[in-house]
């Protein structure tokens, strides 16, 4: 596969990088990046020399979130999970759509069957955290900020609704009510992210782990990734997941009834603003 929106580098032996390459649109994620991402992590999974894969971003911010400009049909695009009838009418297309390109690859990279890192840096907002939460260990830039605005859309939160597990109900609720930002300290102290580090030395921090990682058999790596997965699982994380999006749904189709579109308008303008930094 030819990619256009990311990288797919071997920085060091035994480890595969896939590098979201969009910095102009602050890294969005349009339908098409989703499944180039899919197909780097594919081909890292597949790919018997990889041991270890890592996601990062070019330019000043990890990733804005989804980009609400794609105008794009998922008819283009290999899907990957049997969600389908993407053009029915109502609420009932779109449902089929977030559950195959949202819900459905979080859920697969999260269970991709080795391990995986993300080096976040700058803003991580909205969908952007979408790129952090499936994956096994997140090490964050000193100048990290976290955030999902998406209730100002009139709906739960973003699609893949890890909030709780991440952060704790407390911090959950008071990040989605308001709006607001985390910052890297603050979400190292809630166990969302393993490290800080200088920005200067998220590159290198990043890949000396990956290397370390890698030098572990891939047996018991597997087994360590299946364990932790299968304990979050035996707690509730799937289907806690699962359910949440059947309120994703809901605030959706009340945006339809209410405002003729699948989210409030008003809400672009909140996240804008809250991406340029504005109150």
């Amino acid at each position: 596969m030819t990619f256009e929106r990311i990288r797919y580098e071997q920085p060091a032996p035994g480890v595969a990088r896939i590098m979201l390459a969009r910095a102009d649109k602050a890294n969005a994620q349009d339908k098409a990046m989703l499944y180039e991402i899919d197909a780097a992590l594919s081909q890292a999974a597949r790919d018997d020399a990889i041991r270890c894969i890592v996601i990062g971003a070019d330019g000043k911010n990890f990733s804005s979130g989804h980009d609400l400009k794609d105008e794009s049909s998922l008819a283009e695009f290999p899907t990957v999970t049997q969600w389908a009838q993407f053009g029915d009418p109502g609420q009932a297309g779109q449902m089929n759509a977030e559950h195959e390109m949202y819900f459905g690859l979080c859920m697969r990279w999260r269970n991709l069957p080795k391990p995986t890192i993300v080096q976040v840096h700058g803003r991580c907002m909205a969908g952007g955290l979408m790129l952090v939460w499936p994956f096994d260990i997140v090490i964050a830039a000193d100048d990290s900020v976290f955030s999902d605005p998406t209730v100002g859309f009139g709906v739960n939160g973003v699609e893949y609704f890890a909030h709780v597990w991440e952060l704790g109900h407390r911090k959950a609720k008071e990040l989605l009510f308001t709006g607001g930002d985390l910052n890297a300290e603050d979400a190292l102290r809630l166990g969302m992210v393993n490290h800080v580090v200088p920005k200067s030395d998220l590159e290198a921090f990043t890949l000396a782990m990956a290397e370390r990682i890698g030098n572990r058999p891939m047996m018991g790596l597997r087994l360590a990734k299946l364990a932790c997965n299968q304990s979050l699982d035996a707690q509730g994380y799937s289907a806690a997941l699962g359910a949440a999006m059947g309120w994703q749904q809901l605030g959706h189709a009340n945006a339809r009834l209410l405002h003729g579109s699948p989210v409030d308008p008003a809400g672009a303008r909140l996240i804008r603003d809250d991406f340029s930094g504005e109150s």
